[in-house]
């Protein structure tokens, strides 16, 4: 396996981050240990979790199964929303950074996290405020670098302007959703990254199964996330998404891939990516998003495939070249 930098901070990870949200929920304990085992047999040694997954219990059992091999693996994890009943058991304030980040220590059993999100924005925090906490985290070792989740990109470079002013830890890494019926982070977020030199980690490469081949237009399983869960049928509910789902869907059994596969495949070419996280409830999903890393992506195969989908509008809405008023 060739393994990538994240930014530039000099570490090392591999081109695909395990995803453990299941881990505790969707997955048992036996189901998230065979694909942790798989994953590092593969020679993945980067994974991203959080104090809200599975209440908890993703950072407990993702605790018990790097034990043996904490100093050889890379972990991320997040702070922001609800852990507990109390109004400020939440949000970007030091008060909860500073309690989340012990918790967090806790249930992982280890003395530090590498990448310690913010998962998402708080808009009754001062960003000056939740990045001087991180930095402290940082100073004390806890955290080793301040991460960004599901901010805009004009946030992300507020917040790097302030810890370049105020000599601050800055984010390292950015873990925006990207996948092929969401490309928004295309616009901003992306271009940022490079112009930063900031890692990225993009989530929900499938779509929440939307491009696994089991939807379409008139098309759906009897159960799965998009089925079951309200919030990613709401995401997902687009008749123009359904219609990209079932172009990709043909495009990838002509192709002779796995649509899953195909579809993390993707997500991993943009340039600008480090790792796209991947995820599964079982060993048997699980396996289709691993097959990614052998699968030879071309530029003009990625073109091919971004063609299924819509191409967002740029950032200042011109398509036309301009050209200065004195040439």
């Amino acid at each position: 396996m060739q393994y990538t930098t994240v930014g530039r901070t000099g570490v090392q990870v591999s081109p695909l981050c395990f995803g453990t949200m299941s881990f505790g929920s969707e997955a048992d304990e036996q189901a998230s240990a065979d694909m942790f085992h798989r994953a590092r047999e593969l020679g993945i040694n980067f994974f991203d979790t959080a104090d809200v997954y599975g209440g908890g219990r993703s950072e407990e059992i993702l605790g018990k199964l790097v034990s043996d091999s904490r100093d050889e693996v890379v972990i991320a994890s997040k702070v922001f929303y609800p852990t507990g009943a109390d109004i400020n058991a939440q949000g970007l304030s030091r008060r909860h950074i500073v309690r989340a980040v012990e918790a967090s220590l806790k249930r992982l059993d280890t003395e530090w996290i590498d990448f310690y999100f913010v998962h998402a924005f708080d808009e009754h925090t001062p960003i000056e405020e939740s990045l001087r906490a991180l930095d402290d985290l940082q100073r004390q070792g806890k955290i080793l670098h301040p991460a960004v989740s599901n901010w805009a990109a004009w946030q992300i470079a507020t917040a790097q302007g302030i810890s370049a002013k105020e000599g601050l830890a800055r984010f390292e890494l950015i873990e925006p959703m990207y996948n092929l019926v969401k490309r928004q982070a295309e616009v901003e977020i992306l271009p940022l990254a490079q112009a930063e030199n900031m890692g990225v980690i993009t989530y929900s490469p499938l779509g929440a199964g939307l491009l696994t081949g089991k939807y379409g237009a008139g098309k759906r399983p009897e159960s799965g996330r998009l089925v079951d869960n309200a919030r990613y049928a709401d995401r997902y509910d687009v008749e123009s998404d359904l219609t990209t789902a079932d172009r990709f869907t043909a495009f990838a059994q002509e192709s002779g891939i796995k649509p899953a596969t195909l579809a993390v495949a993707w997500a991993m070419s943009h340039p600008a990516v480090t790792a796209p996280i991947t995820g599964a409830r079982n060993l048997e999903q699980l396996e289709d998003s691993l097959a990614a890393l052998d699968v030879g992506m071309t530029a003009e195969l990625r073109d091919e495939i971004s063609a299924l989908s819509p191409t967002p509008a740029p950032a200042t809405d011109r398509t036309e070249v301009l050209k200065p008023h004195w040439t």
